[in-house]
């Protein structure tokens, strides 16, 4: 018989399958995409291209090494790196949970904030910094008293808890705020069995490689629909387009050096995101003629004739 894997992850979206959709498509990682709850999705990996314990480098890369000889990264790093690149530009936070033989933890990636996340040993030993649930409560939006006191809960010493009964008290928190994973989708659940949980749920649906003509659609609308739609026009869009471009340039490069392959797609997305902004600017310019800005109007929606 098989063995099963003990290393898994998940990515949960604050947001619905339509609107995680076309981002999603931008990691081009072969996932399942799950309705989880109101306004809530999970995207669940089908390959696991990440380190097994026992192997290469094995916890240690876990605990903040870098890939092994074959190129082959840590759970925790490949997830940290696929949350920032679905949360950069979005105007929704992603929730990355994972778990080996050795450890388990949470990542919550918001916007281009410093993602904040927060580990427990195998035991469920705390191993990571209180104020990291108290800025996750906040990014969340959960209640800062009843639900900050539950989740410091999960970073007291506790002899009955193991990581993955931490990560199960995780999930009843934020049950609060709309979240319901589907029957499977869980730290119980083997890693290589998450998937064909996944495709049992109803409303999942495959995201798939996109080819050229699909991942710039995809981009224009991760775009038009992010915290960064109102300044796809104008002088503000170019150089929010300019910014991303500066930033996401050495963040791939320095992705490259640590062999970060989540890093460099961040540093890709960004590219990305400032390439289309750049487009979308400019063919807004070229829409509204000399001497007008896209958008430009007079509050009732007219655009302002020259001189008025």
């Amino acid at each position: 018989m098989r063995a099963t894997s003990p290393v898994g992850a998940l990515l949960l979206c604050r947001a619905e399958p339509e609107i995680v959709r076309p981002v999603a498509h931008l990691l081009r990682e072969r996932m399942l995409l799950v309705p989880a709850g109101d306004d809530w999705s999970a995207l669940v990996p089908e390959g696991r291209p990440w380190q097994e314990p026992g192997t290469g480098t094995g916890a240690g890369a876990g605990a903040g090494g870098g890939a092994d000889g074959d190129g082959v990264e840590p759970v925790d790093r490949v997830v940290a790196g696929w949350a920032a690149a679905l949360a950069v530009g979005s105007a929704w936070p992603v929730l990355a949970l994972w778990w080996d033989g050795d450890r388990a933890g949470c990542l919550l990636a918001s916007g281009f904030r410093r993602p904040v996340g927060y580990v427990w040993l195998a035991d469920g030993t705390p191993a990571g910094e209180e104020e990291a649930v108290r800025t996750l409560a906040d990014r969340l939006g959960l209640d800062p008293v009843l639900d900050v006191q539950a989740l410091e809960e999960l970073i007291r010493p506790d002899p009955d808890a193991d990581a993955r009964t931490r990560l199960r008290g995780l999930l009843a928190v934020l049950t609060r705020i709309g979240l319901f994973l589907p029957e499977g989708l869980d730290p119980d659940t083997p890693g290589d069995r998450l998937y064909e949980a996944a495709d049992e749920c109803p409303g999942a649906e495959p995201i798939v490689r996109p080819g050229p003509r699909e991942a710039v659609r995809a981009g224009l609308d991760v775009v038009g629909n992010s915290r960064l739609g109102p300044w796809t026009r104008g002088p503000r869009a170019r150089a929010l387009a300019g910014a991303q471009l500066a930033v996401g340039l050495p963040l791939a490069l320095w992705g490259i050096r640590r062999r970060g392959g989540g890093w460099v797609l961040a540093g890709a997305l960004l590219l990305v995101h400032g390439a289309l902004g750049l487009l979308v600017a400019r063919d807004g310019r070229e829409r509204s003629g000399p001497g007008e800005e896209a958008g430009a109007g007079d509050g009732k929606g007219r655009a302002r004739r020259p001189g008025a």
